[in-house]
């Protein structure tokens, strides 16, 4: 598809640098790879990083203590065909785990490739595990969406609508009352498991709102640390409307208008808001969220008053 953004590049380098502390990496040959790309230009995740693979070789190999006596058990002929396997694959890097040391014949072929030769105290499996959650969140769905990110009692709550409908003052209201700020304008969203969003704020507009007859605001420095959420899973949408908005003609009075919205093929509970003047929408944005969590224990105020009001007939029959 032409409209998927581009693969972010990871380059051997990059995991060394953001990695090298907490994998206790260290360098053994190959250095002058360091700017190879160990994302597969497709994307695919399953390929990054494994055991050592001939057949579907991964862009990461790993090797460790048991891969390495497989090599070593080969026959002259049969270790020089394994390693022109390995390297003419050309993978990234390869990895050596549990503080192997490579045989001679592996550092001389990563050092004449240029391929990167790395070593780790950890097994392989923590290794693998390791990497793969690092790299998780690097090639995970993202979108930016138009709104004000909110942490509105513990719901992640994003507010939309059209450009000046007041957004940026309900969040403000928001926070004046306790609640906290994820992102203004401009939050992203990524999707981390098949059924949930996490938002966070881009690095440029981290703590701050911009609310239309103030300008830009710094909500970290006039409210302190706690108004700040850095990132919340995404729970629910308030959209607001006008409340002459035709989408409120025919608007359920017992369950109100609530949707659902599409992002990142994740479906996400949509509330339509309308905005008129004297209402109180920090309050209904207050009331939306309780209610979200009642929800998602189990309760629904709807239900409850239809059950009541059958009771009630009920009652008056016998």
């Amino acid at each position: 598809r032409t409209d998927m953004p581009p693969v972010p590049a990871f380059t051997v380098e990059d995991l060394f640098e953001t990695y090298r502390k907490r994998l206790s990496l260290r360098w053994l040959a190959g250095k002058p790879g360091a700017g190879r790309n160990l994302i597969p230009e497709d994307g695919d995740r399953s390929a990054i990083v494994g055991h050592l693979n001939f057949i579907h070789p991964h862009r990461l190999q790993v090797l460790g203590a048991s891969e390495l006596a497989y090599l070593e058990g080969l026959g002259k002929n049969s270790f020089q065909d394994a390693l022109e396997q390995l390297f003419s694959a050309e993978p990234g890097a390869v990895l050596l785990a549990e503080n192997q040391q490579p045989p001679p014949q592996l550092a001389e072929r990563a050092e004449q490739s240029g391929t990167p030769l790395l070593g780790s105290p950890l097994d392989g499996a923590r290794l693998i595990d390791h990497i793969n959650y690092y790299l998780s969140d690097l090639l995970a769905d993202k979108r930016t969406v138009h709104g004000v990110f909110m942490d509105v009692m513990g719901i992640g709550v994003l507010l939309t609508g059209a450009s000046a409908v007041g957004k940026s003052e309900l969040a403000l209201e928001l926070i004046t009352r306790g609640h906290r700020l994820v992102a203004d304008d401009a939050p992203e969203f990524t999707r981390v498991a098949p059924e949930r969003l996490r938002g966070n704020c881009p690095a440029p507009l981290h703590d701050f709102i911009e609310v239309r007859g103030l300008g830009i605001l710094n909500v970290r420095a006039m409210f302190g640390d706690s108004a700040i959420k850095p990132s919340k899973n995404l729970d629910l949408i308030v959209n607001l409307l006008p409340a002459t908005s035709e989408q409120f003609i025919d608007t359920d009075r017992l369950s109100g208008s609530r949707h659902s919205r599409q992002l990142l093929e994740v479906e996400v509970p949509e509330i339509h808001l309308p905005v008129a003047p004297g209402r109180n929408l920090a309050v209904l944005v207050e009331a939306a969220a309780r209610n979200e969590l009642l929800l998602y224990n189990g309760y629904s105020a709807a239900e409850d008053f239809v059950d009541q009001q059958r009771r009630f007939i009920e009652g008056e029959r016998q």
